[in-house]
């Protein structure tokens, strides 16, 4: 397998409800609700989902939470927020609080206000209308390099 990630699909409750939040309340870059024509059957789920363009490539999808638990086949299950959290970085302290106030007025929680952290980055993390936590955060000192395994 390549070290390489496409797509991130988040299973959500209400399709619209999330097109419009990180559409409209983000900014992110849709061209809305897509796939209706795929209206599902006995075997595979419906085809109704909304994508976003995100930079270097990488496309966020969001996909109602029942379609994705059948379409992997498994059964469908409670969310929970502390599985993951997808971190976004920005280049200041004030961006990040920033982000943070554009998430809350965009209908997110923010559960962890922007603060400085012990290894050195200043974060905070909000979820959204369906649960997912985003990790907002600037590291002064940006050297992301990865030790090799």
């Amino acid at each position: 397998m390549e070290a390489r990630v496409n797509v991130i699909t988040l299973a959500v409750s209400d399709l619209q409800r999330a097109l419009e939040f990180y559409r409209d309340g983000l900014g992110l870059k849709s061209s809305g609700i897509i796939g209706t024509e795929f209206v599902g059957d006995e075997v595979f789920p419906p085809g109704a989902v909304a994508m976003f363009q995100l930079d270097g490539g990488l496309i966020l999808a969001v996909w109602p939470r029942a379609n994705l638990a059948r379409d992997a086949n498994l059964p469908l299950s409670a969310p929970s927020a502390c599985e993951f959290s997808i971190g976004h970085v920005v280049g200041s302290r004030e961006e990040v609080d920033a982000v943070l106030a554009q998430a809350a007025a965009a209908g997110a929680t923010v559960t962890d206000a922007g603060r400085e952290r012990p290894w050195g980055i200043y974060s905070g993390y909000f979820q959204d209308p369906d649960g997912h936590l985003w990790e907002i955060l600037f590291n002064p000192q940006p050297d992301w390099s990865v030790p090799h395994l």
